[in-house]
């Protein structure tokens, strides 16, 4: 009978070595080994365990610098799809969070993460700055105020370096503001130059694309349309936008350097006048900001819708590929289309990017409405899109199906911004560490989270491919948890 007892404990905890990863310093984990990461310095632990994450990542979604959409570590299968360019700049993002944290650790006087690391993902960074290349491409738009040739990101990635398709509905300026705010955060990081013009650059596409006509009473229609080849003004063509303007004026505060700011008269005529960077980046910042609160805020549950449609096509205007254009003193330009419906569901980022501009903008205003905005849209959106006990006693569940996995990281990061201005954010940034800390310590395999944070892996093993973007944004929100774990 003690022989039995014997075995039978000898199989026990052998079966517990299979199902539990080996406890270790954190070093193994970044090297690309499995292994929990445990630290009682709880900003160590979280950023270990992002780069844990982001280098098992590079490894199975990665060839070259082309980035497959889905990898299953059961299986060991990763996609023959290859992720959009929105999927792909999750990457830089996640990278961005984990240099943001190292530099934000050696500021607090601890640099031994940092002497480790820094040049490790700054050198990943440039890497994956120089394959966003396959998306690139050419193209001429006639937008509000003129006919330009531009180089920008597509949504689906080339064969070959410059060769993308961005003509019509094949790149949306969400993408290039994603783009956009991740390049400033690079520059910001690294110092290197090529960041902050390409984000410079791109900035300049996207505000060719605000819909600066006027209506009947002389104001601007204002919005940005999802793309070039779309008439609907989304939240996630808007919002995104918000504080990396904010961040540009901020750059440009106290310098003399200009630009030409472009804009239509009561006649309908097109005309620009010279204006300090400072002050043109903060008023599109305040723009936008004024255009998402005043046509895609729900009063209702007090958080953001996700589009402006209902389309009206006048007939006095030109019509091509579903966009509207008018002549004037001879010259063709994009004419408004009206938008009379505000459409749904509010999803989670709509609300995240509308928090971290708000806490941008009175940062560098410091007036009190975009404060007060800030305080009610983080009581609002958290009673919108947490919901406790629903999944695990003591937890918040946030909505995953579709894209929401990484939505709800841009929320995550919402919060941690307004954290900054307001004590109402440190239970929603509490929940999002919770739950990364319950996948962790329950599920982690291959070095991996499953999607499902709080519900864990399939029993179907074939079942349990996870998104690129969301092993990504799981990364980024420990670094981004580290950071505000310094700060309060």
């Amino acid at each position: 009978m003690n022989r039995l007892k014997i075995i039978l404990l000898a199989l026990l905890c052998s079966l517990t070595a299979c199902a539990s990863c080996s406890k270790n310093n954190g070093d193994s984990g970044t090297d690309g080994n499995d292994g929990h990461i445990t630290s009682e310095n709880k900003v160590e632990q979280n950023l270990l365990r992002s780069m844990q994450l982001i280098d098992n990542a590079m490894s199975n979604y990665f060839d070259g610098t082309a980035m497959s959409r889905y990898y299953n570590p059961y299986t060991g299968v990763k996609s023959d799809e290859i992720g959009s360019v929105w999927m792909y700049t999750s990457a830089i993002e996640a990278v961005n969070a984990v240099l943001a944290g190292l530099d934000a650790q050696k500021n607090e006087g601890d640099n031994t993460l940092y002497d480790k690391y820094f040049t490790k993902y700054s050198s990943l960074l440039s890497k994956l700055f120089d394959g966003l290349a396959y998306y690139e491409g050419s193209f001429r738009l006639t937008s509000f105020t003129g006919t330009n040739d531009w180089s920008v990101y597509a949504v689906n990635r080339a064969s070959s370096p410059g060769s993308a398709n961005v003509t019509g509905v094949l790149n949306v300026y969400d993408d290039q503001q994603w783009l956009v705010r991740e390049l400033i955060e690079s520059y910001k990081l690294t110092g290197e130059n090529r960041y902050l013009e390409k984000a410079e650059y791109l900035a300049s596409y996207v505000l060719d694309g605000w819909d600066c006509t006027l209506d009947e009473n002389g104001n601007e229609n204002g919005g940005i349309p999802w793309g070039p080849g779309y008439t609907t003004k989304h939240s996630c063509s808007n919002g995104p936008f918000i504080s990396p303007l904010v961040w540009l004026s901020e750059m440009y505060k106290d310098k003399s350097d200009v630009v030409d700011y472009k804009y239509i008269e009561a006649s309908g005529s097109r005309v620009s006048k010279s204006m300090l960077k400072s002050e043109y980046y903060l008023m599109y910042a305040r723009k936008v900001y004024d255009y998402m609160k005043s046509h895609l805020y729900i009063q209702e549950s007090g958080v953001y819708d996700d589009m402006m449609g209902g389309i009206q096509n006048d007939d006095k205007y030109i019509i091509e590929n579903g966009i509207a254009y008018e002549m004037v003193d001879g010259v063709k330009y994009r004419a408004n289309t009206k938008l009379n419906d505000r459409v749904g569901p509010p999803i989670s980022y709509n609300s995240g990017t509308m928090l971290s501009g708000a806490a941008d903008l009175y940062r560098v205003t410091s007036q009190s409405n975009y404060l007060e905005d800030l305080e009610k849209l983080t009581d609002d959106s958290f009673k919108y899109f947490a919901k406790k006990d629903v999944s695990v006693k003591d937890y918040y569940t946030y909505t995953i199906t579709g894209f929401n996995n990484w939505f709800n990281g841009v929320l995550c990061r919402g919060y941690v911004d307004a954290s900054e201005h307001t004590e109402k954010a440190a239970l929603p940034v509490k929940s999002f560490q919770d739950n990364l800390d319950y996948a962790y310590d329950k599920f982690l395999y291959q070095n991996m989270l499953p999607e499902s944070l709080l519900g864990g892996w399939n029993r179907d093993t074939s079942k349990n491919s996870v998104e690129g973007m969301f092993t990504f944004a799981f990364a980024a929100e420990y670094a981004v948890l580290a950071k505000y774990l310094m700060l309060n």
